[in-house]
Protein backbone atom coordinates (compact mmCIF):
# COMPACT_ATOMS: atom_id res chain seq x y z
CA UNK A 1 0.00 0.00 0.00
CA UNK A 2 1.27 3.37 -0.77
CA UNK A 3 1.95 6.04 1.65
CA UNK A 4 -1.37 7.95 2.18
CA UNK A 5 0.75 11.20 1.86
CA UNK A 6 1.06 9.91 -1.61
CA UNK A 7 -2.38 8.40 -2.31
CA UNK A 8 -4.59 9.85 -4.66
CA UNK A 9 -7.78 7.38 -4.22
CA UNK A 10 -10.85 9.39 -5.37
CA UNK A 11 -9.59 12.16 -7.09
CA UNK A 12 -10.05 12.65 -10.80
CA UNK A 13 -6.62 14.49 -13.20
CA UNK A 14 -6.89 15.66 -16.51
CA UNK A 15 -3.66 15.10 -18.13
CA UNK A 16 -2.98 17.44 -21.41
CA UNK A 17 -0.71 15.94 -23.73
CA UNK A 18 -1.10 12.62 -22.46
CA UNK A 19 -0.92 10.20 -24.87
CA UNK A 20 3.17 9.87 -24.91
CA UNK A 21 5.88 11.00 -23.07
CA UNK A 22 5.87 12.45 -19.94
CA UNK A 23 2.02 13.49 -19.92
CA UNK A 24 2.10 9.30 -19.97
CA UNK A 25 4.02 8.86 -17.62
CA UNK A 26 2.49 11.23 -15.07
CA UNK A 27 -1.01 9.73 -15.73
CA UNK A 28 0.96 5.97 -15.02
CA UNK A 29 2.12 7.80 -11.85
CA UNK A 30 -1.09 9.29 -10.80
CA UNK A 31 -3.37 6.27 -11.80
CA UNK A 32 -0.83 3.82 -9.42
CA UNK A 33 -1.84 6.21 -6.62
CA UNK A 34 -5.56 5.70 -7.01
CA UNK A 35 -6.58 8.28 -9.52
CA UNK A 36 -9.07 8.52 -12.31
CA UNK A 37 -7.49 9.74 -15.26
CA UNK A 38 -8.59 10.82 -18.55
CA UNK A 39 -5.83 12.15 -20.84
CA UNK A 40 -5.87 14.63 -24.20
CA UNK A 41 -3.91 14.89 -27.27
CA UNK A 42 -4.91 15.58 -31.18
CA UNK A 43 -4.51 11.44 -32.00
CA UNK A 44 -7.41 9.45 -31.19
CA UNK A 45 -5.25 6.52 -31.95
CA UNK A 46 -2.51 7.66 -30.26
CA UNK A 47 -4.58 8.06 -26.99
CA UNK A 48 -6.56 4.84 -27.17
CA UNK A 49 -3.10 2.61 -27.11
CA UNK A 50 -2.18 5.34 -24.12
CA UNK A 51 -5.15 5.11 -22.10
CA UNK A 52 -4.77 1.13 -22.41
CA UNK A 53 -1.27 1.18 -21.25
CA UNK A 54 -2.10 3.42 -18.55
CA UNK A 55 -4.17 1.19 -16.97
CA UNK A 56 -2.77 -1.97 -17.64
CA UNK A 57 -2.57 -4.22 -13.93
CA UNK A 58 -4.93 -1.21 -12.33
CA UNK A 59 -8.75 -0.99 -11.49
CA UNK A 60 -9.38 2.60 -12.00
CA UNK A 61 -10.65 4.27 -14.51
CA UNK A 62 -8.36 5.95 -17.30
CA UNK A 63 -10.50 7.68 -20.27
CA UNK A 64 -9.34 9.63 -23.17
CA UNK A 65 -10.46 12.93 -24.94
CA UNK A 66 -9.21 14.41 -29.10
CA UNK A 67 -8.74 17.59 -28.25
CA UNK A 68 -6.80 20.13 -29.96
CA UNK A 69 -4.95 22.44 -27.79
CA UNK A 70 -4.51 25.60 -30.56
CA UNK A 71 -8.53 25.71 -30.80
CA UNK A 72 -10.00 27.11 -27.91
CA UNK A 73 -13.42 25.83 -28.65
CA UNK A 74 -11.85 22.55 -28.17
CA UNK A 75 -9.93 23.41 -24.97
CA UNK A 76 -13.75 24.80 -23.29
CA UNK A 77 -15.24 21.54 -24.46
CA UNK A 78 -12.53 19.17 -22.64
CA UNK A 79 -12.82 20.78 -19.69
CA UNK A 80 -16.79 20.37 -19.93
CA UNK A 81 -16.20 16.79 -21.10
CA UNK A 82 -13.63 16.09 -18.39
CA UNK A 83 -15.88 17.35 -15.72
CA UNK A 84 -18.59 15.55 -17.01
CA UNK A 85 -16.94 11.90 -17.63
CA UNK A 86 -15.20 11.90 -14.54
CA UNK A 87 -17.30 14.12 -12.38
CA UNK A 88 -15.10 17.09 -11.51
CA UNK A 89 -11.41 17.21 -12.05
CA UNK A 90 -9.66 17.62 -9.01
CA UNK A 91 -6.13 17.58 -10.52
CA UNK A 92 -5.23 19.48 -13.89
CA UNK A 93 -1.24 19.25 -15.46
CA UNK A 94 -1.00 21.42 -18.31
CA UNK A 95 1.75 19.35 -20.12
CA UNK A 96 0.74 20.43 -24.06
CA UNK A 97 3.09 21.80 -25.94
CA UNK A 98 5.32 22.87 -29.03
CA UNK A 99 7.96 24.03 -29.72
CA UNK A 100 9.54 25.24 -33.53
CA UNK A 101 12.72 27.06 -32.98
CA UNK A 102 13.52 30.61 -34.83
CA UNK A 103 15.88 32.89 -33.51
CA UNK A 104 14.41 36.80 -32.91
CA UNK A 105 15.11 37.86 -35.92
CA UNK A 106 13.35 34.85 -37.54
CA UNK A 107 10.36 34.38 -36.11
CA UNK A 108 7.05 34.33 -37.90
CA UNK A 109 4.13 35.60 -36.87
CA UNK A 110 2.28 32.43 -37.14
CA UNK A 111 4.77 30.78 -35.31
CA UNK A 112 4.48 33.11 -32.80
CA UNK A 113 0.75 32.85 -32.62
CA UNK A 114 0.29 28.94 -32.46
CA UNK A 115 2.91 28.41 -29.97
CA UNK A 116 1.91 31.31 -28.03
CA UNK A 117 -1.94 29.43 -27.87
CA UNK A 118 -0.51 26.14 -27.64
CA UNK A 119 1.50 26.81 -25.03
CA UNK A 120 0.83 29.53 -23.42
CA UNK A 121 -3.04 30.82 -23.77
CA UNK A 122 -4.61 26.87 -23.89
CA UNK A 123 -3.37 26.45 -20.04
CA UNK A 124 -5.03 29.78 -18.75
CA UNK A 125 -8.10 28.68 -20.87
CA UNK A 126 -8.32 25.10 -19.52
CA UNK A 127 -7.87 26.03 -16.07
CA UNK A 128 -9.27 29.08 -16.01
CA UNK A 129 -12.55 26.67 -17.20
CA UNK A 130 -12.02 24.27 -14.36
CA UNK A 131 -11.22 26.59 -11.51
CA UNK A 132 -14.68 26.77 -10.46
CA UNK A 133 -15.22 23.04 -9.44
CA UNK A 134 -12.18 23.05 -7.65
CA UNK A 135 -13.08 26.10 -5.45
CA UNK A 136 -16.52 24.79 -4.93
CA UNK A 137 -15.11 21.69 -3.48
CA UNK A 138 -11.96 23.60 -1.54
CA UNK A 139 -9.64 21.49 -2.96
CA UNK A 140 -7.48 21.34 -6.09
CA UNK A 141 -4.15 20.94 -7.50
CA UNK A 142 -2.91 22.79 -11.07
CA UNK A 143 0.38 21.89 -12.24
CA UNK A 144 1.75 23.60 -15.48
CA UNK A 145 4.85 21.79 -16.96
CA UNK A 146 7.18 24.60 -17.84
CA UNK A 147 10.87 23.59 -18.65
CA UNK A 148 14.23 24.79 -17.71
CA UNK A 149 14.31 26.61 -20.81
CA UNK A 150 11.80 28.60 -18.29
CA UNK A 151 14.08 29.47 -16.16
CA UNK A 152 16.93 29.77 -18.69
CA UNK A 153 17.38 30.02 -21.92
CA UNK A 154 18.71 28.68 -25.02
CA UNK A 155 19.83 29.24 -28.94
CA UNK A 156 16.53 29.76 -31.68
CA UNK A 157 14.52 28.73 -28.61
CA UNK A 158 12.90 32.36 -27.86
CA UNK A 159 9.09 31.71 -28.49
CA UNK A 160 9.45 28.58 -26.27
CA UNK A 161 11.54 30.16 -23.55
CA UNK A 162 9.14 32.98 -23.42
CA UNK A 163 5.59 30.76 -23.26
CA UNK A 164 7.88 28.99 -20.33
CA UNK A 165 8.60 32.03 -18.27
CA UNK A 166 5.35 33.07 -18.88
CA UNK A 167 3.86 29.80 -17.30
CA UNK A 168 5.55 30.60 -13.80
CA UNK A 169 4.27 33.96 -13.67
CA UNK A 170 0.92 32.75 -14.44
CA UNK A 171 1.25 29.44 -11.46
CA UNK A 172 2.88 32.44 -8.90
CA UNK A 173 -0.64 34.85 -9.77
CA UNK A 174 -2.82 32.10 -9.35
CA UNK A 175 -1.42 31.10 -6.58
CA UNK A 176 -1.85 33.55 -4.61
CA UNK A 177 -5.74 33.74 -6.00
CA UNK A 178 -6.65 30.33 -5.16
CA UNK A 179 -4.89 29.40 -1.97
CA UNK A 180 -7.87 30.50 0.23
CA UNK A 181 -10.12 27.97 -1.64
CA UNK A 182 -7.45 24.65 -0.47
CA UNK A 183 -5.48 25.32 -3.98
CA UNK A 184 -2.21 25.21 -4.60
CA UNK A 185 -0.76 25.79 -8.58
CA UNK A 186 2.95 24.97 -9.27
CA UNK A 187 5.12 24.48 -12.19
CA UNK A 188 7.53 21.72 -13.18
CA UNK A 189 10.66 22.59 -14.89
CA UNK A 190 11.99 19.48 -16.73
CA UNK A 191 15.72 19.23 -17.82
CA UNK A 192 16.66 16.81 -20.43
CA UNK A 193 14.29 14.09 -20.29
CA UNK A 194 14.00 12.27 -23.09
CA UNK A 195 10.90 12.60 -25.28
CA UNK A 196 10.21 12.66 -28.84
CA UNK A 197 10.43 16.63 -29.03
CA UNK A 198 14.22 16.92 -28.06
CA UNK A 199 14.28 13.59 -30.41
CA UNK A 200 13.34 15.18 -33.13
CA UNK A 201 14.81 18.48 -32.37
CA UNK A 202 18.37 17.55 -31.84
CA UNK A 203 21.02 16.09 -33.00
CA UNK A 204 23.70 13.21 -31.59
CA UNK A 205 25.78 16.02 -30.64
CA UNK A 206 23.48 18.28 -29.03
CA UNK A 207 22.10 15.42 -27.02
CA UNK A 208 26.04 14.34 -25.52
CA UNK A 209 26.22 18.03 -24.79
CA UNK A 210 23.06 18.11 -22.30
CA UNK A 211 23.91 14.60 -20.80
CA UNK A 212 27.46 15.75 -20.25
CA UNK A 213 25.71 18.74 -18.32
CA UNK A 214 23.91 17.36 -15.65
CA UNK A 215 25.44 15.95 -12.42
CA UNK A 216 24.37 12.78 -13.23
CA UNK A 217 25.61 12.27 -16.84
CA UNK A 218 22.61 11.35 -18.67
CA UNK A 219 19.07 11.78 -19.53
CA UNK A 220 16.08 11.39 -17.54
CA UNK A 221 13.12 8.96 -18.70
CA UNK A 222 9.82 9.95 -18.79
CA UNK A 223 8.97 7.86 -15.17
CA UNK A 224 11.41 10.04 -13.83
CA UNK A 225 8.49 12.98 -13.93
CA UNK A 226 6.00 10.77 -12.04
CA UNK A 227 7.14 11.28 -8.88
CA UNK A 228 7.68 14.69 -8.76
CA UNK A 229 3.95 15.42 -9.85
CA UNK A 230 2.57 13.00 -7.54
CA UNK A 231 4.35 15.14 -4.82
CA UNK A 232 2.40 18.38 -6.28
CA UNK A 233 -0.69 16.50 -6.86
CA UNK A 234 -1.05 14.89 -3.50
CA UNK A 235 -1.64 16.19 0.26
CA UNK A 236 2.50 15.16 0.04
CA UNK A 237 2.70 18.70 -1.31
CA UNK A 238 -0.53 20.16 0.42
CA UNK A 239 2.36 23.10 1.66
CA UNK A 240 3.69 23.86 -2.03
CA UNK A 241 2.42 26.75 -3.89
CA UNK A 242 3.57 29.05 -6.58
CA UNK A 243 6.77 27.08 -6.98
CA UNK A 244 8.96 25.89 -10.11
CA UNK A 245 10.32 22.55 -9.19
CA UNK A 246 12.89 22.43 -11.25
CA UNK A 247 13.84 18.08 -12.29
CA UNK A 248 16.80 18.83 -14.51
CA UNK A 249 19.28 16.27 -12.72
CA UNK A 250 21.65 19.02 -11.86
CA UNK A 251 22.22 20.66 -14.96
CA UNK A 252 21.36 24.31 -13.34
CA UNK A 253 24.58 23.89 -10.91
CA UNK A 254 26.26 23.33 -13.56
CA UNK A 255 27.51 26.81 -14.41
CA UNK A 256 31.28 26.03 -15.96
Amino acid sequence: MSSPLFDLTGKRALITGGSRGLGKAMARGFAEAGAQVMISSRSAEELQAAAAEIAEGLTVRVEWSVADMADRAQVRALAAEAEARLGGVDILVNNAGINNPQAIDEITDEVWDKNVEVDLTSVMGLTRALVPGMKARRWGRIIHISSVLGVGGRLKRNVYCACKAALIGLARASALDLGPYGITVNCLCPGPFLTDMPGKLLNDEEKKYFADRTALKRWASPRELAGPALLLASEAGSYITGEALVVDGGAAINTL
